[in-house]
């Protein structure tokens, strides 16, 4: 039994895109989870698994991995919305935009209206998260990933600096925040309005990137 387009229609069929692994860390059942989707009753289920598939596997390598090997590991807060959860969290007013707004962000599985594929997950960082509640700065985060990582956009909220991360086959590049200051530190086109020698001392005290060293695969399991 194949995942490919519509074909989520049995248990079996779920359990196995669960089993989905999208990168070295994650798999496809580490991203389903929604409050909104158990608490109203509504299926948190990729329309189109292929695209999820697709966009979650680009998501996790490129973007979450990374983090993962540098700052260990990262708590996914919320990330895959079906259009029937993420419609229903925004007319309840759970901080859900519009499905159009959030094709190629939350919803991974729908095209955004220029013809983008991507995929967003809502993270936190607890080895950041604790220093952030003790006052430190969200911009250190927001530029070590600006110059680290091949991220789209960025947008960070005031409870553990959790942030939303996306990935976009066109990147765009841009960063926001509901924490002060609000609104846009870096707009999609514009140049960092700090100098790269200015970013890299806001987190000279980071570790290394991708510097943990997690176990090896035995060479005789290695290929």
């Amino acid at each position: 039994m194949g995942i490919g387009t519509g074909e989520i229609n049995s248990f079996e069929s779920l359990e196995k895109l669960g089993r989905v692994r999208l990168s070295k860390y994650f798999f496809m059942r580490d991203f389903l989870y929604s409050e909104i989707g158990n608490y109203y009753g509504i299926p948190n289920i990729p329309t189109n698994p292929r695209l999820a598939i697709e966009t979650g596997t680009r998501l996790c390598t490129d973007l979450l991995d990374p983090m993962v090997e540098t700052f260990g590991p990262i708590v996914v807060r919320s990330s895959y919305r079906g259009e029937e959860v993420n419609a229903a969290g925004n007319e309840k007013n759970h901080n859900c935009s519009k499905n159009e707004a959030n094709f190629a962000g939350h919803i991974w599985d729908k095209e955004d209206r220029h013809n983008r594929t991507g995929a967003t997950a809502c993270i936190i960082v607890p080895w950041f998260a604790t220093q952030y509640e003790r006052g430190r700065d969200w911009r250190d985060l927001a530029w070590w990933v600006h110059d680290h990582i091949p991220y789209s956009s960025i947008y960070f909220f005031p409870k553990l600096a959790a942030f939303n991360l996306n990935w976009r086959d066109q990147a765009i590049q841009q960063i926001s925040s509901y924490i002060v200051p609000k609104g846009h530190l870096l707009r999609a086109g514009d140049e960092p309005n700090e100098s790269i020698e200015a970013r890299r001392s806001r987190y000279a005290d980071f570790p290394a990137f991708r510097g943990l060293a997690y176990p090896d695969i035995p060479v005789r399991w290695s290929s």
